[in-house]
């Protein structure tokens, strides 16, 4: 009864069917407000068919809140799961003999918190991040599994290869098997245990089907950042395999919104949050106030015992020192006039379809929101690539791009300071401008973006890190994950993301295990643009990442209005 009244009335007084009223103790609010939150679909109105309330294992957290508080019973069959879940977190697995590698301190941990969530039949998320050694922590897993069966690892295409070369490398006793290009379907036939089957995220999609038909002990999501959207036909293919332990590996856990984390719980746990309906009823995250608060507490309390997050400054004390740099760039006053010119048309346009929009009662809300928020993003994308250079807005322009100058002042001090750098872009074109730029000097670079095929990619990393090149460079999306690129200690990012985690990923391809400099990395930032903005919107989405997986309590999700202030003067 409690369970019913409380969805209705979360203050501290329940007014009961009779008129009466009760007042909660909080530690019996906070074990209903546990319950509440871990029932499944059809449990979410808190009214049960049977006697009692039945619970999904995943729910961890409500059944640890509910043995500690007194007057609550519970039936056999949870007292021997509770039972299963105490001598699994007591047992200390031992790291695997055929491991060719010696575990830090903190992967045994991460290792042994993976063994026991699969002793389990639950799930895990190893957020840690980039340049902790995620790989090595799973193959130590799939080691002790390997007799299990046969395991899957899915990957984007450029990271497959880095998963072969590592389990060649630590652990030779498991098998590959290259379930990519042409003839794969073979790699299907007389799977067993030992074997590890590696595929990509594109095929993953493209032959679910064949995947889903096969069990396996272990599935593995490598960039698990990749399923964040529940809807696609990618992440619909990763939540239909058949696999014993599922496992989500990414660094950025929280892209954009606390949202994200929905996706990939679908993957490990679908009973756990349940539909995306029942996830936005139970937990109203974007509310504003107490019970936007709230439900981020009890989400982040349901997950906590699936996800491990650790920081390099938690755990590596002896990586070299990490410095930012902000570097202003000042546009030159022909740069400034057309950017003012372009940041006014902008402003005038997204009046007019603003208008439009309300003169038109034919568009659905949801609709003309996602309108309205296209319209704005592409106004803002034409601002940050006229930062970067005015050709890239205006082709034949004459104005010359303050930053590349300013860039290539930067290079020169590096190259005679004999240091070396990633310098990445999000804008392919922007760094054919700087090519240009660096083949007139002669300065020697290596270069990689999202159409390099995988063997030139490969080529090109193997290249740099033996000492060919002063540059490597990099689109931010194709090189921001799975590169070991320590050559380097210095990295450039000539335009700022929306989110900082995304720039952190890249700029963790030189400051990472096996490191033995100290790292600077540079943002070169346009004085008084957009530029500015978007910087500042960084903060916000650091706590956003936080609020789930630390112990603060913001979120943020940018609305075509909040966009929108971003171009006004």
């Amino acid at each position: 009864e409690l369970l019913t009244l409380l969805t209705d009335q979360p203050g501290r007084f329940i007014r009961l069917a009779s008129g009466d009223y009760v007042e909660l103790e909080q530690e019996l609010r906070d074990a209903l407000d546990g319950l509440n939150a871990a029932q499944s679909d059809v449990r979410g109105t808190g009214k049960s068919k049977t006697k009692g309330v039945a619970l999904a294992k995943s729910a961890l957290s409500a059944l640890e809140e509910l043995t500690a508080t007194p007057g609550f019973t519970l039936d056999e069959e949870t007292k021997a799961f509770r039972q299963r879940l105490v001598s699994a977190f007591e047992r200390k697995f031992p790291i695997p003999r055929r491991l060719e590698a010696e575990l830090r301190g903190y992967q045994e941990e991460g290792f042994r918190w993976l063994a026991r969530l699969a002793e389990l039949e639950l799930g895990a998320c190893l957020a840690d991040d980039m340049g902790l050694g995620k790989t090595i922590q799973v193959l130590a897993l799939l080691l002790h599994r390997m007799k299990l069966g046969p395991q899957l690892v899915v990957a984007p295409s450029s990271v497959c290869d880095n998963w072969r070369d590592e389990i060649a490398r630590f652990a030779p006793a498991l098998k590959v098997r290259w379930f990519l290009g042409s003839g794969r379907d073979t790699e299907l036939e007389d799977l067993g245990a030992g074997h590890v089957l590696i595929t990509s995220y594109a095929l993953l999609q493209q032959d679910a089907a064949k995947l889903q038909a096969r069990p396996f002990a272990t599935a593995v999501l490598d960039e698990a950042q990749f399923i964040k959207n529940a809807d696609s036909l990618r992440a619909r293919a990763a939540a239909g395999l058949d696999a014993g332990m599922r496992i989500a590996l990414t660094g950025t856990p929280v892209e954009n919104h606390v949202g994200d984390l929905f996706g990939i719980f679908q993957f490990l746990m679908p009973d756990l949050l349940g539909s995306r309906t029942a996830f936005a009823r139970r937990f109203p995250l974007e509310a504003e106030g107490e019970v936007g608060s709230a439900a981020r507490r009890k989400l982040r309390r349901l997950i906590q015992p699936f996800v491990l997050r650790r920081t390099k400054a938690q755990v590596l004390q002896e990586l070299p020192e990490l410095t930012e740099v902000r570097r202003t760039v000042t546009l030159t006053p022909a740069e400034a006039t057309l950017y003012e010119t372009l940041r006014r048309s902008a402003l005038a346009k997204l009046s007019v379809n603003a208008d439009g929009l309300v003169d038109n009662p034919t568009k659905r809300p949801d609709q003309a929101a996602a309108r309205a928020n296209f319209q704005v993003l592409a106004e803002i994308t034409r601002l940050r690539r006229l930062c970067c250079h005015p050709e890239l807005v205006a082709p034949g322009a004459t104005q010359e791009s303050s930053k590349l100058a300013s860039f290539l002042e930067l290079v020169e001090e590096l190259i005679e300071g004999r240091h070396r750098a990633l310098v990445f872009s999000q804008f392919v074109d922007m760094l054919s401008l700087v090519r240009s730029a660096l083949d007139q000097r002669n300065i020697s670079y290596q270069y990689l973006d999202g159409s390099t095929p995988l063997p030139q990619r490969k080529a090109a990393v193997e290249a740099f890190q033996a000492g060919d090149g002063d540059l490597f460079l990099i689109s931010l999306r194709a090189g921001g994950f799975g590169l070991n690129l320590t050559g380097a200690d210095y990295v450039v990012h000539l335009d700022p993301w929306w989110n900082p985690a995304v720039e952190a990923q890249a700029s963790d391809r030189a400051h990472r295990i096996g490191q033995t400099r100290p790292v600077t990395v540079y943002r070169l930032i346009t004085a008084h643009t957009i530029e500015e903005r978007i910087l500042d919107l960084h903060r916000t989405k650091r706590e956003l990442a936080d609020s789930l997986l630390e112990e603060s309590d913001r979120s943020a999700k940018l609305s075509a209005a909040e966009l929108r202030a971003l171009l006004d003067g």
